[in-house]
């Protein structure tokens, strides 16, 4: 017979997951926002300087190999990892490995994009998304 106690504790640390889980999504969710309002501002500056887009390419997750898309758009980190299309979306391109890939060219779907590029990854490998945003236009970034 279960004690009353413990399944009240249960009860109180299930309510506590779930507001948590709550306000985590609430952040990301106003972040993506403030995020794709920088990159509306991006596209819209880097369409009026003229700075050309390119055609994107994606890597297979292991690394090994590299897929044409038919997405146009500017890279945000030097690896060629993430990157802004025309239309104003965020790519994160990194693909499944599939050998049919290699002949039709891959299809990234766009993510709600972070404000900071890389966070939680190893030590200077993080970018907040303004900066590589600034850098992309060849503005330099911004100091704190």
């Amino acid at each position: 017979m279960p004690d009353d106690g413990s399944q009240a504790w249960r009860d109180h640390r299930s309510e506590a997951a779930a507001a948590h889980a709550k306000a985590l999504e609430q952040r990301q969710t106003g972040e993506s926002a403030q995020a794709r309002a920088l990159i509306a501002d991006f596209v819209r500056t880097a369409t009026e300087r003229g700075l050309e887009p390119v055609h994107l390419r994606a890597r297979s997750y292991d690394g090994q190999s590299r897929y044409r898309t038919l997405l146009q758009g500017w890279y945000l980190r030097r690896n060629e990892s993430v990157a802004v299309g025309t239309d104003g979306e965020f790519y994160v391109l990194s693909v499944p490995p599939r050998l049919r890939s290699l002949v039709t060219g891959a299809t990234p779907v766009p993510s709600e994009p972070p404000l900071v590029l890389g966070k939680g990854g190893r030590d200077g490998e993080s970018i907040d998304l303004v900066d590589a945003l600034a850098i992309a236009l060849g503005d330099a970034p911004r100091r704190t």
